[in-house]
């Protein structure tokens, strides 16, 4: 096998790779030879089908595994001898194309970019700040308050029902007069505007009182599940035995059990954590954009230009849509990149590949932990669909490096932060979100 160099200017590659027809033919031969004693044809017994008849019927096929087979290996040798990692998919072409014939030569082109070498990064000078806010009695406050909002109770009330108030009451529901099959309760809490009852019955249950007796008058929907009552005219004795009106949760033990906490103690503690949470993970945004900022420029390399295209063609349509959030997918016209998308696209990629090239150095990997972590994390966007979307990313490598790649990336700025100079400042709420505000601007 002949491996020739055709193009090297900046990071552009080019090979030619050439397969004699010999070496084809005695690869094709070993693969067939392997194969025979497996093979079986009419009229031969097992493993004794002759190889002039298996190169006949087989041969094609075993031809064409045979070249991909050769070509893969000239080129997985070639990364490993010349220690190239190409930026994206090499561009493979055949000579010959669909004029090739069993006999010729096998002549193959192969252009790629390669990712350049990175140079260290001085970081003894990264100097952090990390933003701390602490959640105040206020916050915490409310926080409980929208709690039991959440743990509504309700309390009997004077007057009539209104929208929203819960009304207990006995039912007994009819079709042409005949009680049907789950149609009589007793005792149903029922609240008003919740939508659980058919189309137009609870409405007709405000302005009811306490031990007022009412029917209600409503049509099943022609899709009802049961195909008994889809469609028919019902009617609804109801017997209202008692009328609340909606309160929100006091803000105590109990409430707190509601939430799986011990007491109101425990319960203040965990939100306390969750607010300070939520404001060490805006901290954390913050403090990475410094760190990036400080890190872009400190090395210099040349940069793979399809990735810096892809790049600002991937943040020009972001960019569009968020302008255009009417227009889904990808019905639109040709976006455009400017300047100010390509300036972007290389600082992304530029600090992408310096990253990535000190996790290596730092043999920094995703454990199998986080990785499920993550895929757990977003399959609770496809509720009912968690399953599909496990095997959809088991099976598809793409999407797994797309979930591995920010955590990658994320461990890289933490192990960065950990052997920098880190100062902390106590900060305010409020001056915690205008340093979101200025990132989002910037």
């Amino acid at each position: 096998m002949q491996v020739t160099e055709t193009l090297n200017e900046g990071l552009k590659r080019g090979y030619q790779i050439t397969i004699t027809a010999a070496q084809l033919d005695e690869k094709v031969n070993a693969k067939l030879k392997e194969a025979q004693p497996e093979i079986e044809m009419k009229g031969f017994r097992k493993g004794k089908v002759p190889m002039a008849m298996l190169k006949k019927n087989f041969g094609p096929k075993v031809l064409g595994e045979a070249m991909q087979e050769t070509v893969d290996g000239a080129m997985t040798s070639h990364f490993e001898t010349s220690g190239d990692r190409p930026a994206g998919q090499p561009d493979v072409k055949m000579d010959g194309g669909e004029d090739w014939k069993e006999g010729d030569d096998v002549v193959v082109n192969v252009t790629y970019e390669a990712l350049p070498t990175i140079p260290d990064a001085d970081l003894s000078d990264v100097k952090l700040e990390k933003l701390v806010v602490k959640a105040s009695e206020a916050e915490v406050t409310e926080a409980l308050e929208n709690l039991a909002k959440t743990a509504q109770n309700f309390e009997t009330k004077d007057g009539v029902a209104a929208d929203g108030d819960q009304v207990v009451f006995d039912f007994l529901g009819k079709v042409d007069n005949e009680p049907f099959d789950g149609g009589a309760a007793e005792d149903y809490p029922l609240v008003l505007g919740s939508g659980s009852f058919i189309p137009g019955f609870e409405e007709q249950l405000i302005g009811v009182k306490t031990g007022e007796e009412k029917n209600v008058e409503v049509t099943f929907p022609a899709e009802y599940g049961a195909e008994n009552l889809a469609g028919k005219a019902a009617v609804f004795e109801c017997k209202i035995k008692d009328v609340k009106a909606p309160a929100d949760a006091a803000i105590d033990d109990e409430l707190a059990k509601k939430f799986g906490a011990e007491d109101l103690a425990a319960l203040t503690a965990q939100v306390t954590e969750r607010l300070e949470g939520e404001y060490a993970g805006a901290s954390r945004a913050i403090m990475k954009r410094s760190l990036l900022d400080q890190l872009d420029g400190k090395v210099s390399f040349e940069l793979p230009p399809s990735l810096v295209e892809a790049e600002a063609n991937q943040i020009a349509h972001q960019l569009w849509h968020e302008e255009n959030p009417e227009v889904e997918g990808h019905d639109h016209p040709e976006i455009e990149t400017t300047e100010e998308h390509t300036s972007l696209a290389e600082r992304r990629v530029r600090l992408g590949l310096l990253l990535a090239d000190m996790g290596q150095k730092q043999k920094i990997e995703v454990t199998d932990a986080e990785l499920t972590q993550a895929v757990m994390t977003q399959a609770r966007q496809y509720p009912g669909q968690e399953r599909q979307f496990f095997e959809f990313v088991q099976q598809n490598p793409q999407m797994r490096q797309q979930l591995q790649a920010p955590i990658f990336e994320d461990k890289v700025v933490d192990w960065i932060a950990e052997n920098a100079e880190v100062t902390e400042k106590e900060v305010s709420k409020d001056d915690l979100e205008k340093a979101v505000e200025a990132l989002d601007d910037a």
